[in-house]
């Protein structure tokens, strides 16, 4: 498990690193071609696979430096819980975020940014921490609250040119994931049935 966490943790490192990698080329090489190409257009049905593209793509540094902190917290406290569930828990939240951003915008308009996960990061912690009862989620759940608890205004529609609805349906997708996958300790309790006289099992789940 602590190998799992490890890796997850250097995963959200490796995805942010990606995302100001490909910042720095659009801004400097590409002049917005990147944003165009894979950002999230609403009611466009050319492009479905901008849904999972669109989290890496940022309209530019300002905008890329305001989401790398929190994206870089709130991801590895996710990240805490194994490599394998920050990578659903990521999925989940990026299509339902890039669902509800392609249904609820203005048809057309061209959405980028890792916000939606950053609110669906946030969603999952603080509700982890009531599903699990554990310590240690409880923990982390009081600290995400004291410290981001203010994000939560963010899913209501304040100021022109910020995706609330991909703030909204990324807290959604975080909520849904805290809910449906598997407590840790039912996870551990499905033992490998063809082991005899209760001797040590293997563990399946997520």
């Amino acid at each position: 498990m602590k190998e799992s966490r490890i890796t997850a943790i250097v995963t959200v490192a490796g995805m942010l690193a990606a995302m100001w990698v490909f910042e720095l080329i659009d801004s400097f090489l590409m002049f917005g071609q990147l944003d165009r190409a894979f950002g999230l257009r609403a009611w466009n049905l050319d492009a479905p696979w901008t849904v999972l593209t669109s989290p890496f793509m940022h309209g530019n540094l300002e905008h890329l430096l305001g989401n790398s902190l929190p994206f870089l917290v709130l991801g590895s406290l996710v990240a805490f819980s194994g490599l394998g569930r920050f990578l659903l828990t990521s999925l989940i939240i990026v299509v339902v975020s890039g669902v509800g951003v392609w249904l609820f915008s203005t048809p057309h308009s061209l959405t980028v940014g890792a916000s939606g996960l950053v609110f669906g990061y946030f969603g999952y912690t603080v509700l982890r921490g009531v599903i699990e009862r554990k310590t240690i989620d409880i923990v982390i759940m009081i600290c995400v609250i004291l410290f981001y608890g203010t994000m939560i205004w963010g899913v209501l529609p304040q100021y022109p040119g910020v995706s609330w609805q991909a703030h909204l349906f990324g807290f959604i997708g975080g909520l849904g994931a805290a809910y449906a996958l598997p407590r840790r300790d039912a996870r551990r309790s499905q033992i490998d049935p063809g082991r005899e006289g209760g001797a040590q099992g293997r563990y399946y789940g997520i």
